[in-house]
């Protein structure tokens, strides 16, 4: 373990287990996952490289008659290996940091009371040893290839044409090409556990939430994030935003086959999209959602608290200028009572609008528009290319 992580609170989602460990001992990572750039080299050219070659080698690489799906107009394969994946490795990256510099921000700004200190360091020591449990990548390495075998068995699902997987036989049989055999052994195995790995990654995060937020933080009511001090929550969020768009755009990758050799509709994926954006804004922010509890506690003592001093001050406040015993030897213009005055209320308009859950309306709206970006070009092949030409060029003249 790199010696900066030595400390409970030097806590990364990224920096651990099997997988990392390979990065660096062949120097394709450093400590802190620097070198993006050789391993995204390194995967698309075991992944995606090989499968171009051997296309080209069978012929399926490319038809002039359209009558087969062949690799180059697989977009679906395209955008996994060459967009999909690239975005998860940077992905690595991004949470790394912001998770590093999350977890510390618990400890910096005193929002763990000495009295649970213990706890906040078991728990991360909890998740730690998840991060680097060699037994649970070794069994997610054998589920995909569980899956890959069970894609083999049904490679001709793509569309209903011959492929660059192979072609079937006029017995109904289906002879896989060797491009086909790459696909399911190394390609999208590769794919569907850094996946995998991922989704464990995220269950990883969401269950330290879960532990922090059973602790009695030191939350603030008056902090201006509105979020009683944990506002950076929501920015930590924000980071998961690559692996969002790299499964939309994976979804889209595979509708967009649908729509252009299977004859479908994109009105035919309502469920799927749907059930995309749900699923990956359920595990992003989903976690946030165990701290209403105690935000909904901070903010009621925030109020009472803050409803009493209110009070004390505007009596004494009253009693003092609207009172017969106003002081005349004090000027009411440029006293501090007036600035005082307008402060307190000022910090009782906070701790009134401070929010119940850490998820602010910007990070949600950032995270929305970027998962639906790979999908919004799917919306244009709901009309003929004529018809769309026609209605921009009514719109624009």
């Amino acid at each position: 373990m790199p010696a900066a992580l030595r400390d409970a609170s030097d806590f990364s989602l990224m920096l651990g287990g099997p997988l990392y460990q390979l990065w660096r001992r062949t120097r394709l990572s450093g400590d802190a996952l620097e070198l993006l750039h050789r391993r995204a080299v390194v995967l698309m050219a075991v992944a995606w490289l090989p499968l171009m070659l051997l296309s080209m080698m069978d012929g399926h690489a490319w038809s002039r008659d359209g009558g087969e799906l062949t690799f180059l107009r697989d977009i679906e394969m395209h955008v996994r290996l060459l967009a999909a994946l690239p975005l998860l490795l940077w992905a690595e990256v991004i949470v790394h940091r912001w998770t590093y510099a999350g977890v510390r921000q618990f400890v910096s700004n005193k929002l763990v009371p000495d009295a649970a200190r213990q706890r906040f360091d078991d728990a991360v020591a909890s998740a730690m040893r998840m991060r680097n449990s060699i037994r649970m990548e070794v069994l997610l390495l054998g589920l995909v290839y569980v899956v890959g075998l069970a894609f083999l068995s049904q490679i001709h699902f793509k569309v209903g044409l011959d492929s660059w997987y192979g072609t079937k036989a006029a017995d109904g049989t289906f002879s896989v090409s060797p491009a086909g055999w790459w696909a399911a052994i190394v390609s999208l195995p590769i794919f569907q556990f850094i996946s995998l790995r991922w989704f464990y990654r995220i269950f990883i995060w969401g269950r330290l939430l879960f532990h922090f937020s059973r602790i009695d933080l030191c939350l603030m009511p008056t902090h201006p994030d509105r979020c009683g001090g944990i506002g950076f929550l929501s920015t930590i969020s924000q980071g998961f935003a690559p692996i969002m768009l790299a499964q939309s755009a994976l979804v889209s990758g595979v509708i967009a086959d649908r729509i252009f050799f299977g004859g479908a509709h994109l009105s035919d994926f309502k469920v799927e999209i749907v059930g995309l954006l749900g699923f990956l804004w359920i595990a992003i922010f989903g976690p946030l959602c165990f701290f209403i509890p105690l935000m909904a506690r901070t903010k009621l003592r925030g109020l009472h608290e803050y409803s009493t001093l209110s009070q004390q001050y505007v009596r004494e406040f009253e009693a003092k200028w609207m009172g017969k015993h106003a002081p005349p030897d004090e000027p009411l213009v440029g006293s501090a009572d007036i600035q005082s005055l307008a402060d307190l209320g000022g910090g009782f308009d906070i701790v009134e609008g401070m929010r119940w859950v850490p998820i602010t309306w910007r990070s949600l709206v950032q995270l929305v528009g970027i998962t639906l970006l790979p999908i919004a070009p799917l919306f244009l092949t709901m009309f003929p290319l004529d018809e769309l030409l026609k209605r921009l060029f009514g719109v624009l003249f």
